[in-house]
């Protein structure tokens, strides 16, 4: 088990740099999954990711030097963060058939509410100051906003609000993931090995559940597809989540999870320019409280 790493107690430049890089990036990727579902199957495509992503996190490690196998006792924390992190991109890749990737990216980052809640309960030390509550009761209504845009619609939103629970689920199964990766041992092993349990448990779980619900399974598919898949694999399941994992060592996991706010308004711009989705009034207003939670969460 490697020592583990000095944190810090705020964001620093480096860390508001790095997660808007990744949550520039999220937002995108939520628009590749939906136009690539068209053509490969949610699941399927899932599976096809985080196989990718799995072969080049092993890649990596066995260039660096990195263990992955070395005894650690973390186990047992490693599969429940693994199972955690599966369920949260089923839930992603399935919503996303029901509704539009900006709704869904809205509903996946009520992940911070289930973080600050939570966490400070098993690690005093992430326990947000009453400002940085408020941030989060601003963020938390903006999203209630969008939410009840669901209430507006007749027929139609049957389908829609399927999906819109399915992302409300993805987020909290990304909260109790981070929450499980601050509170146990895996604070204290490399952000290679944190990540190598979530892609190879997900690696196994997506493709069984690929098949239990009839997917069918080819590799005949575009170019732009597999331009897809690629990207979400190199950059998204393997880059950016291992900065996200390094930064859970070093830097507060309240403070970073509800900065990914970020993520749905990134989002929202891509799906308005690359997927012509509307731009509704309760999306903006929603967008502009989450903008105003961050700031004040974010505040020293």
């Amino acid at each position: 088990m490697t020592s583990s790493p000095q944190r810090k107690t705020h964001l620093d430049t480096l860390a508001i740099t790095l997660l808007v890089v990744c949550c520039a990036f999220w937002g995108l990727q939520q628009i590749l999954i939906k136009v690539t579902v068209a053509e490969i199957p949610p699941l399927w495509q899932a599976s096809l990711r985080m196989w990718g992503a799995s072969a080049l996190l092993w890649v990596w490690c066995a260039a660096r030097g990195v263990p992955l196998f070395q005894r650690d006792a973390t186990l047992g924390a490693g599969v429940l963060a693994g199972l955690l992190f599966a369920g949260e991109f089923c839930f992603i890749y399935l919503g996303l058939m029901h509704t539009s990737a900006s709704r869904l990216s809205v509903f996946l980052y009520t992940s911070p509410f289930v973080v600050a809640l939570l966490l400070p309960r098993v690690v005093p030390g992430e326990r947000l100051r009453q400002i940085q509550w408020i941030g989060l009761v601003i963020a938390f209504l903006a999203v209630a906003i969008a939410f009840s845009e669901g209430f507006l619609h007749s027929s139609p939103a049957v389908g829609q609000w399927r999906g819109d629970l399915m992302g409300l689920a993805a987020g909290v199964f990304w909260g109790l993931t981070t929450l499980t990766i601050r509170a146990s041992g895996l604070t204290s092993v490399s952000p290679e090995k944190t990540l190598f349990y979530q892609l190879a448990v997900t690696s196994l779980v997506a493709p069984v559940l690929s098949l239990a619900i009839g997917e069918r399974w080819s590799l005949d598919y575009s170019g732009l597809a597999w331009g897809s898949v690629v990207v979400q694999t190199v950059i998204g399941a393997f880059a950016s989540y291992l900065t996200w994992m390094w930064m859970l060592r070093h830097y507060p996991a309240t403070q970073m999870s509800t900065f990914t706010f970020l993520t749905p308004v990134f989002a929202l711009v891509f799906g308005v320019v690359l997927l012509n989705e509307p731009l509704t009034p309760q999306l903006v207003v929603a967008l502009v409280g989450v903008a105003v939670g961050i700031v004040l969460v974010s505040k020293r």
